[in-house]
């Protein structure tokens, strides 16, 4: 069991509960859609993220990226970190058969791939000193360079380098960023042979 500083969003109770065997943080609901229409929901949500921080950790098909996106626009974007469970097929037990898009939701995510997540996402966890980061950034630019944005073929290079990475296929590039940034840098991505200059990765 670790830790955790702020509060994580998840969206229904399974998740919650998968999550509660993990991790000792608050942990919240957004009850699908529900939160939509949930003024005093978004008000706790807001308050939080405002006392602790908050961490959205939704699962990585559409309906998690829309519950996702709204958040984004509905709480202060500076007091919010994103956390990504990887695309994995396949269904949670208690399921009889998978979702629309045949993809493992949070619930049906390994201890260890929940823990890893939020470490990507920048979560604080109690009890560990956070080391100052000393690494160069991934620039729009550099997504350019490497022929992932402003190219015809931008959208599949990206979606390959994602599937390489093991995150989700519905990152936005600029999601893609903020999350390359949080996980790798610059030198990380070129250790790996994923980013360099177009010519490199043909």
């Amino acid at each position: 069991m670790v830790r955790v500083k702020e509060a994580i969003v998840v969206e229904g109770r399974y998740d919650k509960n998968t999550l509660s065997q993990v991790v000792d943080a608050v942990i919240l609901e957004t009850a699908g859609f529900g939160i939509f229409k949930d003024e005093e929901r978004l008000h706790l949500l807001r308050r939080l993220a405002q006392e602790r921080g908050l961490i959205v950790l939704t699962d990585s098909d559409g309906a998690g990226f829309v519950i996702r996106n709204y958040l984004k626009g509905a709480v202060d974007p500076s007091q919010v970190k994103h956390a990504y469970i990887p695309d994995r097929p396949g269904k949670e037990k208690r399921k009889r058969k998978p979702g629309k898009e045949g993809k493992l939701g949070v619930e049906g995510m390994s201890p260890q791939v929940l823990v890893e997540a939020l470490r990507r996402g920048g979560a604080t966890f109690l009890g560990e000193a956070e080391a100052p980061s000393t690494r160069r950034p991934v620039t729009k630019a550099d997504l350019f360079s490497a022929g992932l944005s402003g190219t015809p073929e931008a959208s599949s290079r990206r979606a390959a380098l994602l599937k390489a990475l093991d995150l989700p296929e519905r990152l936005s590039p600029n999601d893609m960023l903020e999350v390359l940034n949080a996980l790798y840098g610059y030198e990380g991505l070129v250790e790996l042979g994923l980013l360099g200059k177009r010519e490199e990765l043909e």
